[in-house]
C-alpha cells in the first residue's frame, strides 16, 4: 500500500489556519450530526410523548456518553499515537497501533451492548428515573443498547480517520446516518405510534448505517497499512493507546457522572419547586442536548490540533506547536462567547423547539439556562488545553483539567450547594467550576511553554 506521509507532510508545512479549518470543520460537522440523533429524538419525543417521554430519554443519555467515552479513549488514543509515530517516521509502529485500535473498538462495542441490555433496570434507576418515567426509560435504553457497537464505531473512527488524513469521510458517514434517523423518527413515533421505542429504533438504524460506512474506510487507508498481525492486540501497544486515550475517556466518564448526579438532584429538589421532578429532569436533559451542539465545535477545534501538534512535537518543531495552541484557543474562546450569548438571550426560543404549549416549561428552561450557562464564555479554553497536552504525549496534565472541573469542583459543589439552596445551588455549581478550571488552564499552558523556553526549544 502506498504511504503518503513524507518529510513534506502538510502538517509541518501548510499554514496552521488552513490546517485547523481542514481538520476542525469536518470533525465539528460530524459530531454535530451525531448529536442531532439525540436532539431530533428529544424534539420528536417531546411533541409525541410529552414531558415524561423527554425525561425517559434523558435518563438514558449518560449511557450514550459512557459509550462515547470508550470510543474516544480508543479513537483518540490510537490517533494521537499514530500521529506521533508518523512524525518520528516510525511507520511500522503506526500500522500496528492502528490495527490494535480497530480490534479494541469492535470488541468494546459488543461488550457494552451486552451490559446495556442485561443491566438496563438497574441502570435507569441509578441514573435518576422517576416512577412515572421508569417504564419508558427502560424500554428506550434496551432499544438503543442494540446499536451500541455501531454508536461506538463512529466517534472512534472519526479520530482515527482524521489521523489518516481524511477528516471529511466520517462527516459524510454521519450525515447519512442522521438523515435516516430524521426520516424514520416521525414514522415510528407518530405514524406507528411507538413513542420512545420508535425513537430508539430510528436512532439504532441510523447508527448502523453510519458505522458500516466507517468500517468500509478500512479498505482505503492512506498513511497506515492494516494487516492481520496488527489486529492481534499486544499488551505494550494496547497500553500506549489507553495511556494517551485515557484523558478523553475520563472527560466523558466525568461528564456522564455529572449528568447522573444532576439527574438525581433534579428529581430530588425539583419535587420541592413549582416545576416538579419530571419537568426539572426533562428541562435539564433538553439543555444538555442543546449544549452538545456547542460542545461539538469545541471538540472539532481541539481535536484538530492533535494531529498537528502530535506530528510537529514528534518532529521537534516546537514553535509551530505553540502557535497552533494559541490560535486554536482564541478560536475556541470566540465560539464559547457566542454560544454563551445565545443560551442567555434565547432560552425560551430554544425550549419551544421541544415543548411549545407549556408556559411553565418555558419558564423553567429560562431559569435553568441563565444559571447553568452563566460562565460558558470561558469553556473553550478547557478543551483546547486538554487536547494540547494529550497531543504532545502528556496525558497526566491533560487528565488534570477534566478531573478538576468535574470531579473535584462541579460534583462536590453541586451536592453541597443543592443541600443549602436546592435546585438553584445545583445549577450554580457549573459557572463556579468553569471559572476556576479556566484559571488552571492558563497557568498550566504558561508553565509548559516557559519550560520549553528554558530548554532552548523556543525563542524568548
Amino acid at each position: 500500500m502506498k504511504k503518503m506521509q513524507t518529510v513534506d507532510s502538510p502538517l509541518a508545512t501548510e499554514p496552521i489556519s488552513k490546517l485547523l479549518i481542514r481538520y476542525s470543520v469536518p470533525t465539528t460537522l460530524t459530531l454535530m450530526v451525531n448529536y442531532l440523533y439525540n436532539i431530533v429524538d428529544q424534539i420528536f419525543v417531546g411533541r409525541g410523548a410529552g414531558i415524561t417521554g423527554m425525561a425517559a430519554v434523558n435518563v438514558a443519555f449518560p449511557v450514550a456518553i459512557l459509550v462515547n467515552a470508550v470510543a474516544l479513549m480508543l479513537g483518540d488514543g490510537c490517533a494521537a499515537n499514530v500521529s506521533l509515530c508518523l512524525g518520528r517516521k516510525d511507520q511500522d509502529t503506526a500500522d500496528r497501533i492502528f490495527g490494535h485500535g480497530v480490534t479494541w473498538i469492535i470488541v468494546s462495542g459488543l461488550v457494552m451492548a451486552i451490559i446495556g441490555g442485561m443491566f438496563a433496570p438497574w441502570i435507569v434507576r441509578l441514573f435518576g428515573t422517576t416512577d412515572t418515567a421508569y417504564d419508558e426509560s427502560l424500554a428506550y435504553l434496551r432499544t438503543i443498547a442494540v446499536g451500541f457497537p455501531f454508536q461506538l464505531i463512529c466517534p472512534a473512527f472519526t479520530a482515527m480517520i482524521r489521523a489518516d488524513g481524511s477528516p471529511k469521510y466520517t462527516m459524510k458517514c454521519m450525515m447519512a446516518g442522521a438523515a435516516i434517523n430524521v426520516i424514520l423518527d416521525p414514522i415510528f413515533i407518530f405514524g406507528l405510534h411507538m413513542g420512545v421505542v420508535g425513537a430508539g429504533i430510528a436512532t439504532v438504524i441510523g447508527e448502523v448505517v453510519a458505522g458500516t460506512l466507517c468500517l468500509l474506510y478500512l479498505r482505503r487507508l492512506k498513511t497506515v497499512c492494516l494487516t492481520r498481525d496488527a489486529l492481534r492486540p499486544t499488551r505494550a501497544l494496547s497500553l500506549r493507546i489507553l495511556k494517551l486515550g485515557f484523558p478523553s475517556f475520563l472527560t466523558q466518564v466525568l461528564t456522564a457522572l455529572v449528568q447522573i448526579v444532576l439527574n438525581n438532584l433534579m428529581r430530588i429538589y425539583g419535587a420541592a419547586t413549582i416545576y416538579g421532578s419530571d419537568m426539572a429532569l426533562s428541562v435539564y436533559g433538553m439543555m444538555m442536548k442543546v449544549y452538545q451542539i456547542a460542545h461539538a465545535m469545541f471538540v472539532g477545534v481541539s481535536s484538530a490540533i492533535q494531529p498537528i501538534n502530535g506530528y510537529n512535537f514528534g518532529a521537534k518543531n516546537y514553535s509551530r506547536v505553540r502557535h497552533t495552541y494559541r490560535m486554536a484557543t482564541t478560536i475556541a474562546l470566540i465560539i464559547s462567547a457566542c454560544w454563551c450569548a445565545i443560551y442567555l438571550l434565547l432560552p425560551r426560543q430554544i425550549a419551544a423547539l421541544f415543548v411549545s404549549d407549556n408556559p411553565l416549561y418555558l419558564d423553567c428552561a429560562a431559569h435553568f439556562f441563565r444559571l447553568y450557562m452563566m460562565a460558558f464564555f470561558l469553556y473553550g479554553i478547557h478543551m483546547t488545553t486538554a487536547s494540547f497536552f494529550q497531543g504532545i504525549g502528556k496525558p497526566l496534565r491533560s487528565l488534570a483539567i477534566p478531573l478538576l472541573r468535574q470531579g473535584v469542583l462541579l460534583i462536590p459543589l453541586a451536592l453541597a450547594l443543592s443541600a443549602t439552596y436546592g435546585l438553584d445551588g445545583a445549577l450554580f455549581a457549573v459557572p463556579i467550576a468553569d471559572s476556576l478550571t479556566c484559571l488552571l488552564c492558563v497557568v498550566m499552558a504558561w508553565s509548559e511553554f516557559r519550560g520549553w523556553k528554558k530548554r532552548g526549544w523556543l525563542e524568548e
